[in-house]
């Protein structure tokens, strides 16, 4: 992935694209699906969305117990105990998925959490860093295996948020002062470097990522924001209802993350941001973040490794290579998990 190719290939979508638009054409059947985070706003969205199509979705859920109850409608989906806080609850997730499946096509990071009070985890790690970024990072290294097998997408929710911070090398968990912006801008730019280089070290394997920016929508996401403060950023009214400019509605939200994870047009590409259901294009420093698009910065290959590499350190893992005699990826040139019915959008 280079910056000439982070420009918009004319999909026949919009920001006013529905989740039952990407559904219409798409058939799942026989597919296995990962989804952090899918038991809630926009990741329980996903959820009924790729099980209607046909497919078994597995639901990682920090309260499983919570997450039964609002899936316990929802045919097709398994919900295991797993914390992306806690890389030992991590790998053991993770380890009950080796032992079970013989591969994934589809695994969609949409878990996370947003402006949240200082808060330190595992060996005294930043939260938001932690739980966005190397809880997924850790995740997709330990699940490679199957994602090869597979030749799966991988799809990461980033954010327009990215654009308030590159990675603070000099202090990525906020040691010498904590503000709650920066660490979110941080992680969603992990989260977006993140895809650029597992597409680069996973694509011989068929094995393709893409980050995605859901566009503004409320949901639980914003748990830990006070209500008179999304009030004050023009949000909400005082009774919490939508009032802000371009926000999303709940079957908007999802709909690029399942162009991500099914689109025909990106079959042999990855390691690229999208928002409204296309690929964004590269935004100037400074320009405001609701005017779209992404910095060339979190989508650069040099920091790509470079975070990469700091994850490794941290968390000890690494992609696991294929196990020998799993089938072959179906789809090498663009990942398995490419299922339409019409014509390619």
């Amino acid at each position: 992935m280079t910056l000439t190719d982070q420009r918009p290939l004319g999909s026949s979508f919009s920001a006013a694209t529905t989740t039952d638009d990407i559904m219409a054409s798409r058939d799942l059947s026989g597919t296995t699906a990962v989804v952090t985070g899918g038991y809630s706003g926009l990741g329980l969205e996903t959820t009924r969305a790729l099980t209607a199509g046909g497919a078994r979705v597995i639901v990682p859920a920090r309260r499983p117990d919570v997450a039964r109850a609002a899936l316990r409608e929802v045919l097709g989906c398994e919900v295991i105990p797993m914390d992306l806080a806690d890389l030992d609850s991590v790998r053991a997730a993770t380890r009950y998925l080796r032992d079970r499946l013989d591969r994934i096509d589809l695994l969609m990071a949409l878990g996370g959490v947003m402006a949240t009070p200082e808060r330190r985890v595992g060996p005294g790690w930043e939260v938001q860093l932690t739980t966005n970024h190397f809880g997924h990072f850790t995740l997709v290294c330990e699940l490679y295996p199957l994602l090869a097998a597979g030749g799966a997408r991988v799809v990461v929710n980033s954010s327009a948020g990215h654009t308030l911070t590159g990675i603070r090398w000099h202090d990525p968990h906020f040691r010498t002062g904590y503000d709650k912006w920066l660490a979110y801008g941080q992680a969603k730019t992990a989260n977006s470097l993140f895809t650029v280089h597992l597409d680069a070290l996973g694509q011989g394997d068929g094995v393709r990522a893409f980050a995605v920016h859901p566009g503004k929508i409320i949901t639980g996401l914003q748990r830990e924001m006070a209500l008179q403060e999304q009030i004050d950023r023009g949000w909400v009214d005082e009774h919490g209802n939508v009032v802000g400019a371009d926000f999303k509605t709940p079957a908007q939200g999802p709909a690029t993350g399942l162009w991500a994870a099914t689109s025909s047009l990106l079959a042999g590409r990855g390691g690229l941001y999208l928002e409204d259901c296309d690929v964004a294009r590269v935004s100037a420093p400074g320009t405001p973040m609701d005017d779209g698009g992404v910095r060339a910065y979190a989508v650069d290959p040099r920091q790509a490794s470079r975070l990469w590499d700091l994850s490794l350190a941290a968390t000890g893992s690494a992609p696991i290579a294929p196990i020998p005699g799993r089938p072959a990826p179906r789809s090498a040139a663009g990942g398995g998990a490419v299922w339409a019915k019409g014509p390619p959008h």
